[in-house]
């Protein structure tokens, strides 16, 4: 116990030192986040990623908390989709290349022999999904990191119950890794979690989640699995209805996500990132009484309808400006002769 609590402290300020240290190089280089009101640098991402691993490696080299098997390698997993995530940061790719990065490395976790081969593709999928889920939260300052640790600390609690040690001090150590870097991303954020940092966090959460699901029946399993990450499906079930009733592309952005829309209704951006991790943590705390036996399972179908209820009320806020109409000819050779005139 003493020496979980020591790794997590470790973590915690190992990720705010190398938080604001790596802020300046991202600046220099010009690896930020310009989409929103001012340039945010993203190398937070990056920040988290070393802390976690280094101290988890470290405890686990060292014999004080041993991760036990399978746990270091969705810890290698997941650092191959941090990298895909800092290309991603540095340089633009197409949304496809970290999709399928992502594929490969949740088929390599997924515990079939547990799980069995329909299940562990479905299982897969849905490490895909969360993972994507929880790069769309980085869309408003604080979001990604407070819906992570309260997911990391509610997953952590399933896996102490299923006596899976070494995941429970990894999931530890990687809340205590983005609670330091909250102290540098609370709005307004001065670093960004960036690509890097939003995968990496969404992937070790979903497939830890699934580890300590496996050998469960597929239903319960499903619904646990899905109170565990209620916000970060609810968004990307959000975004698809909205952008599908507008007829925008899939992969056209746009201010339509869940902070998005709470802004638009008034909110601070510290009122938004507050009120979403409350309904973060209450689908957390569902998903663990019900895996621990503590309630009954039609607690999921609550919080999975209380999702539904939300994303639809906010599919009426309007988010997309009114299209320019064409110009017509005649604007046109008004324009023409203005700029003659000005020329």
């Amino acid at each position: 116990m003493l020496y979980g609590i020591a790794a997590a402290t470790t973590a915690l300020l190992l990720a705010a030192v190398l938080t604001a240290l790596l802020r300046v190089p991202a600046l220099r280089l010009g690896v930020a986040d310009r989409r929103r009101q001012r340039p945010v640098p993203l190398f937070g991402g990056v920040a988290v990623v070393l802390a976690t691993c280094a101290v988890a490696v470290t405890v686990d080299r060292t014999g004080v908390a041993p991760l036990g098997s399978g746990v270091g390698e969705l810890l290698v997993a997941g650092g191959g989709v941090a990298a895909i995530g800092l290309i991603a940061d540095v340089r633009r790719i197409k949304t496809r290349v970290f999709v399928i990065g992502t594929t490969i490395a949740a088929a390599y976790v997924v515990p079939y022999d547990e799980t069995g081969l329909p299940a562990g593709l479905l299982a897969v999928c849905w490490i895909v999904f969360v993972t994507v889920g929880f790069k769309a939260l980085d869309h408003a300052d604080g979001l990604a990191g407070t819906v992570g640790v309260v997911t990391a600390f509610g997953v952590g609690a399933c896996a102490a119950a299923e006596v899976m040690d070494g995941l429970a001090v990894l999931l530890s150590v990687l809340a205590a890794a983005l609670t330091g870097f909250l102290m540098h991303n609370w709005p307004p954020a001065r670093v960004g979690l960036g690509a890097c940092g939003s995968l990496f966090t969404g992937f070790l959460l979903a497939a830890s989640a699934v580890y300590t699901q496996a050998g469960y029946g597929l239903a319960s399993s499903a619904g646990v699995l899905f109170a565990l990450t209620a916000v970060a499906s609810a968004d990307v079930l959000l975004v698809v209805l909205s952008r599908r009733l507008a007829g925008r592309g899939l992969l056209r952005g746009g201010p339509d996500h869940l902070g998005h829309r709470l802004r638009r209704l008034g909110l601070t951006p510290q009122g938004a990132t507050v009120l979403l991790g409350i309904g973060a943590f209450a689908g957390v705390l569902v998903g663990v009484l019900v895996h621990m036996g503590w309630t009954a399972e039609s607690g999921v179908y609550w919080v999975g309808a209380g999702a539904l209820v939300v994303v639809l009320m906010l599919l009426r806020i309007p988010v997309y400006g009114l299209r320019r109409p064409p110009p017509t000819q005649a604007s046109t050779q008004v324009r023409g002769q203005l700029r003659v005139r000005n020329g």
